[in-house]
């Protein structure tokens, strides 16, 4: 157990940051999992809003550090390659 006031502080600290993170991510999940059931339905305009919000979340979560610069930008890119993809069979 911890003794002093600074590690206690330090304690509180990590718990409501874990908690904001872990509610942080469910949300970005909750997003990226409607861009892809949107994709998988062949929905081409709700997959582009879809994936305009996803976007935006993922460079605010990677701004934030929750998720690394580099995985946002793959999943953004993977997502937009799906994307294009069924636009470009639908044409």
């Amino acid at each position: 157990m911890a003794h002093s006031l600074s590690s206690h502080k330090r304690i509180r600290q990590n718990l409501k940051r874990r908690i904001r993170n872990r509610a942080r991510k469910s949300v970005l999940k909750g997003r990226l999992r409607l861009c892809v059931e949107a994709l998988a339905k062949r929905d081409t305009p709700t997959a582009e809003e879809a994936f305009r919000d996803v976007c935006r979340a993922l460079d605010r979560e990677a701004g934030r550090g929750l998720i690394h610069r580099n995985a946002a930008a793959r999943r953004k890119s993977r997502l937009a390659r799906k994307l294009n993809a069924q636009k470009a069979a639908a044409t």
